[in-house]
């Protein structure tokens, strides 16, 4: 095993530092990886180390490593990744991109300010909540077309030994988790240590059925795999993730929970809860993927266990992050005060941005009327209906709309989380099912009533850009004619809320 003072790792240090002087190159240097950094661009360079989780101790495994480190990166941050070029010369004297015999391979990249990365936004508090939804789509998106586990090509099986089918397995998922908690163990208590292993024991046996289900569902791609907000920036007006897994495909080729939970259990460890659920609840809309919540706790609390076990690789320097990493996955395996909310109101009344703020200080799972209706035909949240030639306000497309709210709603309630249902809710046999609902699973019912005078709900409906709903002023004066008021005892549910 190469060490510090190795023949191979004094070799490429030499390479390195004689790089960086002739570039004039500022030096950073990672546990796997030394990065420098000159003018526009980045050259990444891979160490000759073997760890527990990587051996990189073979040139041609490096450039391996380059060369996935490219493909795989393009497909989040296409305009960073430029090339893998060789560095040839001789220790002492190495050049970028020269001819003769490669002595190393550099990923070269374009350089961006660490201003633009989440992690320093948020610590900043300019981190905007745009970007927040923006990853989230970019994300559904990148998942939606990510190479399916099911799909693996044999050239993918034959050289990995098939981490594409076999890594998201319950018996793998269980173990990962377990070694996660191993080594993030120096920063728990013995108590903590012993409960963590408890409830990650009892949740994998309750959960192994589901985790079986996803992975021969098609919910096992090729993920980034590493999407704490280290890894994620603001760039070109966009967002982008960076740096995912290339080392070892059983890392990145994982369910597409696991891939979101790492950004989720970020911002919740950072003190951004709210955020946190905001994203959550954004890349749902997006990919309707609500099956995946009874295991989104367990799927943070396993990231929130590897940047701990992470942090534990800087020694001394890392143990305060450590331990904030750790006391997340302790916060995450409690459980939360369940309550059923419904939104009340035409139109046009508030309900979307009243709900948005009660998800962000409840830490719910929202579900949109408009989001789920237009999902019932296969279109996309912000998708046009008419363009489709549909008319998605009938009676019987209302019912079925509803009844989806209802289903996904106990599947959410059921998980564990609190649960607001953003609707109309206009007629009293809507509101009825709602409470009875919430009744059978011992949920707390409240009603977040949204009223706005007459003329503003049209000029908000008229304003109306790049929103899934599709309500217009025909359906406004329709919905006001037929709607039922809440009635004296349905007003006791009422939370306290402005008239917008």
């Amino acid at each position: 095993m190469p060490t510090a003072d190795s023949t191979e790792l004094r070799q490429a240090r030499t390479l390195v530092a004689a790089l960086a002087r002739s570039l004039q190159a500022e030096l950073i240097e990672t546990h796997l990886s030394w990065v420098l950094l000159h003018g526009k661009h980045a050259w990444k360079i891979k160490k000759p180390v073997r760890l527990p989780f990587v051996d990189a101790t073979a040139l041609a495994t490096r450039q391996h490593f380059c060369e996935e480190e490219l493909r795989l990166n393009r497909r989040l941050a296409p305009s960073l990744y430029i090339s893998v070029v060789p560095i040839t010369g001789t220790p002492e004297a190495p050049v970028l991109n020269g001819t003769g015999q490669p002595l190393e391979y550099a990923v070269q990249m374009r350089r961006f300010p660490q201003q633009a990365l989440f992690s320093h936004q948020l610590e900043a508090g300019t981190l905007a909540s745009t970007d927040v939804d923006q990853l989230a789509e970019l994300l559904a998106d990148f998942h939606a077309r990510a190479a399916r586990a099911t799909h693996a090509t044999s050239t993918t099986r034959a050289r990995h030994a098939d981490p594409a089918r076999d890594f998201a397995s319950p018996a793998r998922r269980r173990a990962a988790a377990l070694a996660a908690l191993e080594g993030a163990r120096p920063a728990a208590s013995p108590t903590e240590q012993a409960q963590l292993q408890n409830w990650l024991e009892t949740q994998a046996a309750l959960l192994a059925p589901l985790w079986a289900q996803r992975q021969q569902g098609d919910f096992v791609r090729e993920c980034h795999g590493d999407l704490h907000l280290d890894n994620i920036l603001s760039l070109d007006g966009g967002v982008a993730a960076f740096d995912g897994i290339e080392f070892d495909p059983a890392l990145r080729w994982i369910d597409v929970l696991d891939d979101i939970a790492f950004a989720v259990m970020d911002f919740d460890a950072r003190g951004r809860r709210d955020l946190a659920f905001r994203f959550l609840n954004q890349w749902l809309d997006h990919s309707g993927d609500h099956a995946a919540l009874p295991a989104l706790r367990f799927a943070v609390v396993y990231r929130a266990l590897v940047r701990a076990q992470v942090a534990q690789l800087r020694g001394a320097a890392g143990q305060s992050v450590a331990r904030r990493y750790l006391q997340t996955a302790l916060a995450w395996t409690q459980p939360r005060q369940l309550a059923l909310f419904i939104t009340h109101g035409l139109p046009g009344s508030g309900k979307t941005f009243e709900s948005q703020r009660l998800l962000e200080r409840e830490g719910a799972i929202r579900l949109r009327s408009d989001v789920e209706r237009k999902r019932l035909f296969g279109l996309r949240m912000l998708a046009s209906s008419s363009a489709q030639g549909l008319n998605l306000y009938t009676p019987d497309t209302t019912a079925r709309t509803y009844a989806q709210l209802f289903q996904t709603a106990r599947l959410a309630l059921q998980a564990g989380w609190p649960v607001i249902l953003d609707a109309a809710f206009l007629k009293r046999n809507q509101r009825q099912q709602a409470q009875a609902l919430a009744g059978e699973l011992g949920a707390p019912f409240f009603i977040l009533d949204c009223q706005a005078p007459p003329q503003l709900l049209r000029q908000r409906l008229l304003a109306r850009q790049n929103d899934a709903s599709e309500a217009n002023a025909a359906l406004l004066d329709a919905l006001s004619g037929t709607a039922e008021p809440l009635g004296t005892e349905e007003r006791g549910f009422v939370l306290d809320a402005p008239a917008v």
